[in-house]
């Protein structure tokens, strides 16, 4: 299959990156905001290691998932290791809370962190924190903070580097407990500025359309389950008043057989892309739920172009297969088995793999000819591009599963044939 988890803790939740110098508060402010203990709290610096994950409602905004993230400023063999954990973290920031001390004033430290977010577009929210315990003390990369209306005021100005640029702040304090929920206020306004409303399977279906979802159930499929791509192409299709007929490669004779006409839509799992296309009628539009998810993650561009480099590939080079999520590999994996399998066939070159997986993605992609990416249903949107954008920097051209199948199995011209159903032929995530 193209993932084996099922729904997603946060993949299409907005996340919330918590960031600051060490012993700024990060997670006494965390544990405000979401009511409870959800990092460990100590006066010692460097208490967080790593980054630490939490689901919570923000009204009016809804399910967020909150990421509390060690010292940007933390230093050492261990102490780089833990900002790069943090780096991570903000790569995979829809929106974020820069936390600076109010005992302390801005650090150099966070002034880049600052310009990072905005050179990233990251939309984010400055909260003085500790104003229990006073205004900020002099020192020459402090601001005028001498009093609270003063040290609410700065951010987003001077203070951090950039003049002119409107930055939302608070003052707060995570241990009494001040201005918590006009923090919140302001962390839904920002996070609702980052949120897509784009939507799955956007304009490829329509009210009274027939849609055949092929879902192979074989050994490698989840018990029990439907994958998350498969979970939202169901409601998806429900939701524009289309019919939704699920079944596997097996039966997708009878399923097709039981229409009154043929079905507007096929989408099937990519490994099943030869089968089903044997069996339903040559002008069907037929795609993969992997490639409906690149569209989906804003990524289907970029690696439409990256495909046509299977082509080129030579003997021993080094192909990275990359997955969103960590699961027991089966004898029959798409990624370690089935996807090797089918490149060598197709290229006839005697080529090297190596496997990623879960949040684990190489920073030095230089050894790689080529990199195909899983659909990443269980990550979000900005991991994924973010990604993307690391394989572009490289010099590395990336593509996924449901693209390099597709071509594979000469369908990749038909799968992507579906997206001229709308007015935007291949989506770049506007």
């Amino acid at each position: 299959m193209e993932a084996q988890s099922g729904a997603s803790v946060g993949a299409n939740k907005i996340h919330i990156s918590f960031l600051g110098a060490m012993n700024a508060g990060k997670s006494s402010l965390v544990n405000a905001v979401t009511s409870q203990d959800m990092s460990v709290v100590s006066s010692a610096p460097g208490t967080t290691t790593d980054p630490v994950k939490k689901s919570m409602e923000l009204l009016p905004l809804g399910p967020v998932l909150i990421i509390d993230t060690p010292g940007y400023d933390d230093t050492g063999e261990l102490g780089s290791l833990r900002v790069q954990k943090t780096m991570d973290a903000i790569r995979q920031s829809d929106a974020a809370v820069l936390v600076l001390d109010a005992t302390v004033g801005v650090r150099e430290c966070d002034k880049k962190t600052a310009a990072l977010l905005r050179e990233k577009a990251i939309p984010f929210v400055v909260a003085w924190n500790k104003a229990d315990l006073g205004a900020p003390s002099d020192s020459s990369d402090s601001c005028d903070s001498s009093t609270p209306e003063k040290a609410a005021a700065v951010p987003g100005l001077e203070c951090l580097g950039e003049p002119g640029l409107e930055t939302p702040a608070v003052l707060v304090s995570a241990k009494t407990g001040f201005n918590i929920e006009e923090l919140k206020e302001k962390i839904a306004l920002v996070a609702k500025s980052s949120d897509s409303k784009k939507e799955f399977i956007g304009g490829l279906v329509h009210p009274g359309d027939t849609v055949i979802l092929v879902i192979p159930t074989d050994e490698s499929a989840p018990k029990d389950r439907i994958i998350l791509p498969q979970q939202m192409a169901v409601r998806s299709v429900i939701d524009k008043g289309a019919l939704a007929v699920s079944c596997n490669p097996q039966t997708l004779k009878a399923a097709l057989r039981s229409l009154k006409k043929a079905p507007d839509l096929v989408i099937t799992d990519s490994q099943a892309f030869l089968a089903v296309a044997k069996i339903i009628p040559k002008e069907t539009p037929l795609t993969s739920f992997s490639i409906l998810m690149a569209d989906y993650k804003g990524t289907l561009r970029a690696e439409v172009e990256a495909v046509q480099k299977i082509k080129e590939l030579k003997d021993n080079d080094l192909v990275l297969i990359s997955e969103g999520c960590s699961h027991r590999r089966q004898c029959a994996d798409i990624g370690t088995v089935k996807l090797p399998a089918a490149l060598k066939k197709f290229t006839g070159k005697d080529l090297r793999f190596e496997w990623t997986s879960g949040q684990g993605f190489p920073r030095d992609l230089s050894p790689y000819a080529l990199a195909i990416h899983c659909g990443a249903c269980m990550l979000n949107a900005r991991e994924m591009q973010g990604r993307l954008a690391l394989a572009k920097e490289s010099g590395l051209p990336m593509t996924n599963y449901g693209m390099a199948l597709a071509l594979c199995s000469g369908l990749l011209e038909r799968s992507l044939a579906v997206f001229e159903r709308r007015s935007v032929c291949v989506s770049d995530g506007d």
